[in-house]
């Protein structure tokens, strides 16, 4: 069994495609063990091979090569917000990111664990830049918009027929502040609120579950398609994220960190009996990452 241990470091960030204006130039990293850098750029070497140039392919060819990995929650968590960079333990959210990041560097002609990190930052970050907790775009809707706005991904939830819209107030942290240790400082408290602020009366778009057996939705997604899952929990608007693949008879299944699973599977059922179980969930939002 490998030892958990984390080793903080600092590197200069170079300037890449996907890099943004604001990014800092050193960036405080912290490793789950001392495999990540190896694993990642051996990852990085195996997309290269492959000589997929579509996003959405290199999503599901990287999602192939994550199958089996544990589900652990809250490894981003840890005294000092730092970038964390796990590819041994994931969760919902950071699976995604982190196929994000994979599929961008190979995007890039990239091969190597630096340009991952940057690309992970950028993904998981408010305008790409990791500047404390409060940074890190903890809701899904900040963190479609926040990424979308600046060119790394498109929601194309709206464009799908029967798409439907729901409003909520996204207060969920703040309000249960006692579940987040990091809120317990009341400058991060202030700081995160003045963020939810801006997602009073939120309206977004939605796929009903009951819809997403119809033909003219199908016929919309693809493989590798990034998916939110929308909640009816009070404050909060999506409560988990995966990617969904076609099947031979062009049926979508989720690929995704589960829980109950407690690993990334690649669930049997098809994607409507997989929302139909999951009673929390109303529907989906699509997302997809641009070239």
């Amino acid at each position: 069994m490998v030892k958990i241990f984390y080793t903080i470091i600092s590197f200069f960030i170079a300037a890449t495609a996907t890099a943004t204006a604001n990014a800092a130039s050193q960036q405080w990293m912290r490793f789950h063990c001392e495999n990540d850098t190896t694993t990642i750029n051996l990852l990085l070497k195996n997309g290269y091979d492959s000589k997929i140039t579509d996003p959405n392919e290199l999503m599901v060819f990287y999602g192939n090569k994550l199958m089996g990995t544990p589900y652990v929650a809250s490894t981003l968590e840890g005294d000092n917000e730092q970038l964390t960079i796990n590819i041994e333990q994931l969760d919902c959210t950071t699976f995604v990111e982190t196929l994000y990041a994979l599929t961008r560097t190979t995007l890039n002609n990239r091969y190597s664990w630096r340009d991952f990190a940057n690309n992970l930052e950028a993904i998981r970050y408010r305008n790409g830049h990791m500047d404390g907790y409060a940074s890190r775009l903890h809701y899904i809707s900040d963190w479609i918009i926040n990424n979308n706005h600046r060119g790394l991904i498109n929601e194309i939830t709206s464009s799908i027929p029967d798409a439907r819209y729901e409003t909520k107030t996204l207060d969920y942290m703040t309000a249960h502040r006692d579940k987040y240790p990091a809120l317990a400082d009341s400058a991060t408290y202030a700081q995160l609120k003045s963020f939810e602020i801006a997602y009073r009366m939120h309206r977004f778009p939605y796929i009903n579950k009951n819809s997403i057996d119809s033909k003219k939705v199908k016929e919309k997604l693809k493989s590798g398609d990034i998916i939110a899952l929308v909640t009816k929990t009070d404050g909060l608007d999506v409560s988990h994220m995966a990617i969904i693949v076609a099947d031979e008879k062009g049926e979508f299944h989720m690929l995704h960190a589960s829980s109950s699973k407690g690993e990334v599977v690649l669930e049997k059922d098809v994607l409507k009996e997989s929302l139909r179980r999951n009673r929390n969930c109303t529907g989906i939002r699509i997302i997809r990452i641009k070239e």
